[in-house]
């Protein structure tokens, strides 16, 4: 079982960008331009490394290799995403992997890309890259070819290398869980479980009792054994239950107009251990957007346009402004799904004010009303 922070530390301790290993400060898939670049890296990686694992770590200073982080990112349909634009895509893995001088709030990503014997191209345009264009890694940089790929076979010992150093051990198990229940989270109550005598799961979260069900807030949960994060949030509802065998997280969104939520089911995860030391993780998307009178919408809908244009305007914004900021985000993303086709734009067009906003949870709700968006998207929902 590989620790994937130790794993992280070899490639930037032992390696620059190569044609194995690429590094990003961040990932933008809100735009086209940015997952352009994602699959172009993606397709390359995987041309050039048809026998080994490669690797693209997100959350690191390009020139000083610092590791600085980025938000946790929870997509589970990245896969669908690659799969959207790529003939012959191949499997990737993403995990949002802790460390211990970054804040809460903070990991480094960690895209994992398995090995495919296939040449993976772009099946469709998309931003500046046309359909059936192939790339592969020279040195550092992902580069377009009609040429025969070739492939370093010096790249497969290297990974193997990098990844049997970082293999996991019983110290780094019990010191990540030391570290869990007495550093990062002293101040609330953790808990652990153990799965098929080698599988750790550690989480902590505030419950509350709504309507006879019991909810967390503040949730992070850890898969120690790996060191990856598998949920954080400070806003989002979660319901966790485990048998013998698995460990199923439920993750809720809070949607309503007029100051009424209710807490609506948006997606499972499963992790299910097996005796012979494997394990897998199952997503199901369960979200159902709430209905909503579409005269009633329209009314909103034109009283969050006019208050983001005067965002957007740099007008000053009155209490009441503020106090319909913080539902600004959550309320366009009703309005597209019951009809409203522009509000998804009006949304993305709004990130950059958003973001300058003072107002806590603001942008916050920017990002997560994305989130589901992009989920609906690759479930073919939307």
């Amino acid at each position: 079982m590989i620790n994937k922070r130790l794993l992280i530390k070899n490639l930037l301790s032992h390696n620059d960008e190569s044609s194995f290993y690429d590094k990003k400060r961040q990932l933008n898939l809100h735009t086209k331009e940015g997952k352009a670049k994602f699959i172009k890296h993606i397709c390359a990686l995987s041309n050039s490394n048809p026998s080994n694992n490669s690797y693209i770590v997100v959350g690191v200073e390009d020139e000083s290799n610092e590791i600085v982080g980025d938000d946790f990112f929870d997509d589970s349909r990245i896969q669908n995403l690659v799969n959207a634009y790529l003939v012959n895509p191949p499997k990737i893995q993403y995990d949002n992997i802790p460390f211990p001088h970054l804040p809460k709030d903070k990991v480094v990503g960690l895209v994992t890309i398995r090995p495919n014997s296939k040449v993976a191209s772009f099946k469709k345009n998309i931003y500046t890259i046309p359909a059936q264009t192939t790339f592969v890694r020279i040195g550092s940089n992902s580069v377009p070819t009609t040429q025969k790929i070739g492939h370093s076979k010096a790249n497969v010992e290297t990974v193997i290398s990098l990844e049997n150093n970082a293999r996991n051990n019983i110290e780094h198990t019990l010191s990540a869980v030391l570290d869990f229940y007495t550093v990062r989270h002293a101040d609330m109550t953790s808990h652990h479980q153990v799965f098929k005598e080698q599988f750790v799961i550690c989480w902590v979260g505030i419950p509350k009792l709504i309507r006879g069900e019991t909810y967390l807030r503040r949730v992070d949960v850890e898969f120690v054994s790996e060191q990856v994060k598998l949920f954080y949030s400070n806003q989002d509802w979660v319901s966790i239950s485990w048998d013998d065998d698995t460990f199923t997280l439920i993750e809720y969104v809070p949607l309503g107009l007029n100051d009424k939520t209710s807490l609506y089911p948006l997606e499972e995860v499963t992790l299910r251990f097996f005796d012979n030391g494997y394990y897998k993780m199952e997503n199901h998307f369960l979200f159902e957007p709430p209905a909503y009178n579409k005269k009633m919408l329209h009314h909103i809908y034109n009283a969050m346009l006019a208050l983001g244009k005067r965002l957007q305007n740099g007008q000053t914004l009155q209490p009441r402004d503020r106090q319909d900021l913080e539902h600004f985000s959550s309320t366009l993303m009703i309005c597209f799904l019951n009809g409203f086709p522009e509000a998804k734009q009006k949304l993305i067009d709004a990130k950059p004010f958003l973001k300058a906003l003072d107002i806590p949870g603001v942008y916050q709700s920017f990002k997560d009303a994305m989130r589901v968006l992009r989920k609906m998207k690759y479930d073919h929902l939307v």
